[in-house]
Parts: C-alpha cells; sequence; structure tokens
C-alpha cells in the first residue's frame, strides 16, 4: 500500500525575472516499509523537496496524499499541518538538534508529551525506543556528554516517538564520521524492515543507500530514476 503519492510537485521562489524553480513536476509514490534514497547535488532540490512532502514548505502547485489522506491539492486541503505532521511524520535533520538541558529519555519523551502523552507515560515509551535503539544505558545523559552518532541515534528516537508511518531523513549522516553515519543508516534500514515505516533519505554519499529499495537522482528540480 502507497504511504505517500506525490503527484505534479512544482516550487517557486519569488516572481516574475526573479522566479526560481526549485522543483519541476515532481511525482513518485512510497510503499509502507520502503527505504527510498534521495541523491543529487547541492541546489538540485532534494531538500526542497522534503520540506514540502513533510508539510513544514508549501508547493507551488500539486497533489499530496499521505497515510490515504489528500493533504495538498494545488492548496492545503484544510488540515492542520503541525498536528497531521506530529502524528504522521517523524523528521531526521542534519544536526540532531536536541535539547541541550534534557536528558536522552527526556528529548524523545518531549515529543509525546507535545502530542498529549502523560509525564509518565511518555518517559516510558521514550525508555523503550531507547533500549531499541541500544542507548538505555545512556538515558539520563545530556547530548553534551552523548557521542555524535549516540546523538543522531537519539534524534531519530524523537522521530520515531509517535510511531509515525513516515521517516523523513535530511542528511543524517553529514556530520558523522563513516563508520557512525553506517551504523544510523542500518538503523534506519531496521526500522523500515521492523515496523514497516516508509522511509526517504537524502543524502550526497552513495556509500550509505546500500541495501536501499529505490534511489532517485535529483536533477534541476526533478527526478531520475536509477
Amino acid at each position: 500500500m502507497a504511504i505517500l503519492q506525490v503527484e505534479g510537485l512544482s516550487k517557486i521562489f519569488g516572481h516574475g525575472e526573479t522566479a526560481v524553480t526549485a522543483l519541476r513536476n515532481v511525482s513518485f509514490s512510497v510503499e509502507c516499509g520502503e527505504l527510498m534514497a534521495l541523491l543529487g547535488p547541492s541546489g538540485s532540490g532534494k531538500s526542497t523537496l522534503l520540506l514540502c512532502i513533510s508539510l513544514i514548505l508549501e508547493p507551488t502547485t500539486g497533489r499530496i496524499v499521505m497515510n490515504e489522506q489528500t493533504v495538498y491539492d494545488n492548496a492545503w486541503m484544510g488540515v492542520d499541518e503541525r498536528r497531521f505532521r506530529r502524528e504522521n511524520i517523524g523528521f531526521i535533520f542534519q544536526g540532531h538538534n536536541l535539547i541541550p538541558f534534557l536528558s536522552a529519555r527526556d528529548n524523545i519523551a518531549v515529543a509525546l508529551e507535545i502530542n498529549g502523552v502523560s509525564g509518565r507515560a511518555a518517559r516510558q515509551r521514550a525508555g523503550e525506543l531507547l533500549d531499541f535503539l541500544e542507548l538505555g544505558h545512556r538515558a539520563k545523559a545530556l547530548p553534551a556528554n552523548l557521542s555524535g552518532g549516540e546523538q543522531q541515534r537519539v534524534a531519530i528516537g524523537r522521530a520515531l516517538a509517535n510511531s509515525p508511518p513516515l521517516i523523513f531523513a535530511d542528511e543524517p549522516t553529514a556530520s558523522l564520521d563513516t563508520g557512525r553515519g553506517t551504523k544510523v543508516m542500518e538503523l534506519l534500514k531496521r526500522i523500515a524492515r521492523e515496523r514497516q515505516t516508509a522511509v526517504i533519505a537524502v543524502t550526497h554519499d552513495v556509500r550509505m543507500i546500500e541495501g536501499f529499495d529505490t534511489v532517485w537522482h535529483m536533477e534541476d528540480g526533478q527526478m531520475v530514476k536509477e
């Protein structure tokens, strides 16, 4: 079953002679549990596409159907984008963006609390996720006391907190060395296979996408499938 369908998506910044077309008529679909990679040079439209389909940036034209609900069809379709995003999308940024004064467990728990989960239940769920991520022993550690790879795993835990059917990852290994980066990507593969979560990852490093189901290249705002 397709968890995400994108049809004719375009994004134009600016107007008139200064207009810049970042996305040109992009169409694709992603199934539950599918691993999809987006490759391409800086400025090719990868991050713009990710921001549009994660409902952070409004497209100019096109259609987005997510979890069987049309959320965009040349305009937002009356959905609360923030709430829909919290319930259906987990986003992993290039930088971990952890809250520096919260422990690893509380950085995950806060994502649940924002969604209405009680503090005790949120911390319990966060602890379970840290165990899944093999970080249970670091639950009380502050981000400054975690390695780069550990910080990114906590960020993945935060993205998984509300059990979203879709995970978007924007250059999740860019700040890591090859060894730690490989471990992060292996974790994303495990999440897709074991939890049937669709994962879309933007990366410039072809070494990180071994075993992915689908690979697209972005060129001048368009997608070219490998």
